[in-house]
């Protein structure tokens, strides 16, 4: 059976679903997803950097999901298909940008295995080893 429509609480339970999560406030009281201190996801404030092209207001949806790898983030934001997408402002940084509102451009799994991956790319060897031999996938 296929998977649903991803959705905005699929983030917060795949993010707080992963070992070792601790949730920070950000400035305005976004939440913050975190293992060993390092973010893997959090809920952005508007920023000058996301608008839409058309009113140029800025976003107050954007979720922010760190990749593994260059290689990961161009894959994800050069996919037409894809909602993520990046800014000049994340030019370097190992993350992409997804709009809360665009998640069902998504399946819920499609979803989970990016958040998963922006888990492992921030969490200790040890725990990252850890959860892929308990999930069969080391």
């Amino acid at each position: 059976m296929p998977s649903r429509r991803a959705k905005v609480a699929d983030v917060h339970e795949v993010a707080l679903g992963m070992p070792h999560v601790t949730v920070e406030k950000g400035g305005s009281g976004n939440p913050v997803y975190q293992v060993g201190g390092k973010s893997f996801v959090f809920f952005r404030t508007p920023r000058p950097d996301a608008f839409d092209p058309d009113t140029g207001e800025r976003y107050d949806d954007v979720i922010v999901i760190w990749v593994p790898s260059e290689d990961d983030k161009l894959a994800l934001v050069e996919d037409e298909r894809s909602p993520f997408f990046s800014t000049p402002h994340f030019d370097g940084h190992l993350s992409v940008l997804v709009r809360a509102g665009e998640l069902g451009g998504l399946s819920r799994q499609e979803l989970a295995e990016v958040i998963q991956d922006a888990w492992l790319s921030r969490a200790s060897k040890r725990r990252a080893t850890t959860w892929l031999e308990e999930h069969r996938l080391a």
